[in-house]
């Protein structure tokens, strides 16, 4: 039996993951809140309780999930790692380039599972046209898009009106400060790419001039092989959300997110009309039956309810698949750092009127520390 302890009553998210899982029981719940901590473990029936982190990696538990506030992932992760746990951490991976790097030091010299639950990565279009992707349908893959649109300043504040973590970690700062829902599904599209630079520039202060973040930043990511990613970020405009857009454009056809209104997931293929003049979109939804991977189609309604259109139930199987029969951890620590180094880079690039900023290779420790034991 795999024992999983929470850190933050927002990880209650998993809940309905793990508990589809017969070989798993979440055993431990962590939150400051002690009512909140009280309420919900008697809900889900978690028969420990603790307020200090600590106090609950010094418990009987195999994994944890950290679903704290960004701020204190890798200090929370780096200590479960240190703990003999493993790790499934919400997003980003952490705050500083400086994080990330321990970070990867920390999980190479463990040997434990370090996930990051991009959860993004798991929506059902998106994973139907990574299985197209993979077969070749769209050639090669060589520009993407994805958008954040998520309108948050009254997040800034607590209900009893203090000022809370988001207004520092999040629109204190300019730039990308939370690329990956948007890059992830991007970068797994694009196949073994690594991203080289980023670049980034914002519109500048209207909506909510009282915080750093600006409006809007657009963020542009170049791969080793020249291929380009366009990332947007606007959780200040006065707008409708839209939270997961994106695109994709290869050598042989192109996808679309809905934008609103009515629209629909969309994709064309060459070959699908006479000539590319008389191009017209499809509907994603008639290519469910031949693409849509063979779990998501035999997904239970409770899975299905999970959260995230059914992928938070498929991230929790991934992270348990990876702990308990060591296959491929399909988020590991290097995806999640570089993805995560988006935001750092695009606050750099956004404070230095849009320079580009070089990506770190973030298996460089690794093969320097290979390097080391073969002499």
């Amino acid at each position: 039996m795999l024992k999983i302890g929470i850190a933050g009553a927002r990880g209650l998210s998993a809940m309905t993951g793990f508990q589809s899982l017969p070989e798993v029981e979440v055993a431990a719940l962590c939150d400051l809140n002690e009512e909140l901590l009280d309420r919900e473990s008697k809900k889900y029936g978690i028969k420990k309780t603790f307020r200090v982190f600590e106090d609950m990696l010094a418990d009987d538990i195999d994994a944890v999930v950290i679903a704290t506030p960004m701020q204190l992932h890798v200090a929370q992760a780096i200590a479960a790692l240190q703990a003999g746990k493993h790790v499934l951490s919400e997003v980003t991976a952490g705050v500083s380039m400086e994080e990330l790097w321990w970070l990867v030091e920390t999980v190479e010299q463990s040997g434990k599972v370090y996930m990051m639950a991009e959860n993004y990565c798991y929506i059902p279009q998106v994973q139907l046209i990574q299985n197209m992707v993979d077969q070749g349908l769209f050639g090669e893959v060589y520009f993407g898009e994805g958008e954040y649109l998520h309108e948050l300043k009254d997040l800034a504040f607590y209900q009893d009106g203090r000022v809370s973590w988001r207004s520092y970690w999040q629109l204190g700062r300019r730039g990308n400060f939370y690329p990956t829902h948007s890059i992830g599904p991007v970068m797994n599209w694009m196949k073994n790419e690594r991203i080289k630079s980023v670049i980034c520039q914002g519109s500048g202060w209207h909506t909510a001039p009282q915080f750093r973040q600006e409006d809007t930043s657009i963020t542009l990511c170049t791969t080793e092989s020249g291929k380009l990613i366009k990332l947007r970020l606007d959780c200040l405009s006065e707008r409708p959300h839209n939270l997961s857009y994106y695109s994709l454009q290869g050598t042989k056809g192109c996808y679309e997110a809905p934008r609103g209104c009515g629209d629909n997931h969309k994709l064309w293929l060459k070959g699908m009309d006479a000539a590319t003049e008389q191009a017209r979109w499809r509907s994603l939804t008639d290519f469910y039956d031949q693409y849509l991977p063979e779990r998501y189609k035999n997904a239970t309604e409770e899975q299905k309810a999970a959260g995230h259109w059914g992928g938070d139930f498929f991230i929790i199987e991934d992270f348990v698949n990876a702990v308990t029969q060591k296959v491929a951890n399909p988020i590991d620590v290097y995806k999640a750092c570089e993805w995560t180094a988006v935001a750092l880079l695009s606050e750099l690039s956004a404070m230095n009127g849009g320079r580009a900023f070089d990506m770190p290779d973030f298996h460089k420790w690794q093969r320097k520390e290979q390097q080391i034991t073969k002499v």
